[in-house]
């Protein structure tokens, strides 16, 4: 999988700050903000649970080699705008798999017969005239893609609560750590304390996972 940042707002923790700050201003001549000033703003906003001048600030994100296994996770997230690869149109080929590291370890050579008979059968269906997009009923979820995701910075910090905790499923895990990355990247102040709940405080699990202080720092470091 490969995650790249196609584009985000300019300048993202300021046009959020700014965006906070017409609320309360007579004027914006008079809205003049330096970093710090920025920093306060943001902090005392978001922890403030005012997230609407977020949605100001907005990523789009190129994501390749994907599984429809977590694409079908990823696309849940209404709030966002996603274009994805078409196996109606693209042919499959036997690089088109994502194999789990599970399978990859204990089970691969069971995983790369199916996929085989899988895609043999395929290859039969449009020799004999079927369309690609009927024909790909056959083939198993593990198929990849590549999707373009635009999400606004209020919509990804409810996504990287969900999705980068270690309970989340290992591939969208991998995809959403990627994005946080780069959005922080970009808008360090705004996602400075993004990451799982935890990170933010108590997991709200039923039972916690025993590493918290290490998952903690990892997002810290991030």
């Amino acid at each position: 999988m490969k995650v790249s940042l196609l584009e985000y707002t300019p300048n993202p923790d300021k046009t959020a700050a700014f965006a906070a700050r017409v609320c309360y201003s007579s004027s914006v001549e008079n809205i003049n903000l330096d970093r710090e000033k920025t920093r306060n703003i943001l902090r005392r906003v978001i922890k403030s649970g005012h997230h609407s001048v977020l949605e100001h600030v907005n990523f789009t994100f190129l994501i390749e080699g994907i599984s429809r296994v977590a694409t079908h996770q990823l696309v849940r997230h209404r709030i966002a705008s996603y274009s994805q690869q078409s196996h109606r149109y693209t042919k499959i080929t036997r690089e088109s798999f994502v194999v789990p590291p599970s399978i990859e370890e204990k089970a691969k050579e069971l995983f790369d017969k199916y996929i085989d008979e899988a895609l043999g059968v395929y290859e039969r269906l449009i020799g004999l005239g079927i369309k690609k997009e009927d024909a790909r009923f056959i083939i198993p979820q593990a198929v990849s893609s590549n999707i373009v995701v635009t999400m606004n910075a209020r919509e990804l910090l409810h996504f990287f609560t969900l999705r980068t905790c270690v309970r989340a499923q290992w591939e969208i895990r991998q995809c959403a750590v990627e994005m946080l990355k780069l959005a922080k990247s970009k808008a360090p102040i705004i996602f400075e304390n993004a990451g799982p709940a935890c990170v933010r405080g108590r997991c709200p699990e039923e039972h916690p996972c025993e590493n918290i202080r290490e998952i903690r720092e990892f997002f810290k470091q991030l």
